[in-house]
């Protein structure tokens, strides 16, 4: 730049230094270029792809614990049940021991009622 520019030059100046950087920029763009479209569709698929694996193994994650849960419900009620049929076996069995005992309480009552009814008869015997 000499002392004879003026403003009008130096604004000329700079105006075809910024259509020159844009013209350089408009060369280095690549999204023209097959070779960069081409790269950035594979990283497109390579992103789908990964993308797909990952829901892939987030969905067979959470089949792994439903299953797992559904294992430990089953489990569960299978315990329950056994519990249940260990109760109706107990209460089944109380209710037995509790008949028998019914059974030798009215037995020793009726042969206490036999022993009496012996020795009332054998009162009335003694007297006629």
């Amino acid at each position: 730049m000499n002392n004879r520019d003026t403003f009008a030059d130096r604004l000329e100046n700079a105006a075809k230094a910024r259509q020159a950087l844009l013209e350089r920029a408009r060369a280095k763009d690549r999204s023209n270029d097959p070779e960069f479209i081409a790269r950035q569709e594979a990283r497109a698929a390579a992103a789908r792809a990964r993308e797909e694996r990952e829901t892939e193994r987030r969905n067979a994650e959470i089949e792994r614990r439903n299953a797992k849960r559904a294992e430990q419900e089953a489990a569960r009620a299978k315990a329950a049940a056994e519990r249940e049929a260990e109760k109706a076996a107990q209460a089944a069995a109380e209710a037995q021991r509790a008949k028998s005992s019914l059974r030798e309480q009215i037995e020793l009552l009726a042969a206490q009622k036999a022993t009496r009814d012996a020795r009332y008869a054998a009162r009335k015997a003694r007297k006629k």
